[in-house]
């Protein structure tokens, strides 16, 4: 009876420990690169303001209380509006700045597709007969001797 009741709080332990493990414990730097300065505009991790340490110590409170990264960061949403998150939403117009630059990547790859064929095209293959004057007999003569006394 004894070593069963042994065993359990072993088990008990060892479980307590694998869920510790498991939630990742938030700290403000965690979280400081993904929020800004609502004073300043500029992310919380650079931000030298008064606005920026008044919120610092807000996140620190809401660490201490235990509040996850998600929780904390709805927190301050919820005391600073929207615009002391890092990111855009990703749902209407703070939708376009994800799909902007991509939209532009493959309008740019479209375009180079298109575009360098004809270019190339247009410039002339790589024949040399097709680049300049053509030389003279004599020309062509002098320019094989001249050749002809290098060692090449």
């Amino acid at each position: 009876m004894r070593r069963a009741l042994l065993l359990m709080m072993a088990m008990l332990l060892a479980l307590t420990a694998v869920a510790g493990a498991a939630t990742p414990k938030t700290s403000v730097t965690d979280i400081e690169d993904e929020v800004m300065c609502v004073a300043c505009g500029v992310p919380l991790d650079i931000a030298e303001s008064p606005q920026a340490t008044q919120e610092r110590q807000y996140i620190r409170s809401l660490v201490a209380q235990g509040k996850t990264k998600q929780e904390v960061k709805d927190q301050l949403v919820a005391e600073y509006g929207d615009r002391v998150l890092a990111t855009p939403k990703d749902s209407g117009f703070g939708l376009a700045a994800y799909l902007v630059p991509i939209a532009i990547v493959l309008i740019a790859i479209i375009a180079g597709l298109f575009f360098v064929p004809k270019w190339r095209a247009k410039k002339g293959g790589d024949d040399p007969s097709d680049q300049g004057p053509r030389l003279s007999d004599a020309d062509s003569r002098r320019l094989e001797e001249d050749l002809a006394r290098y060692e090449v």
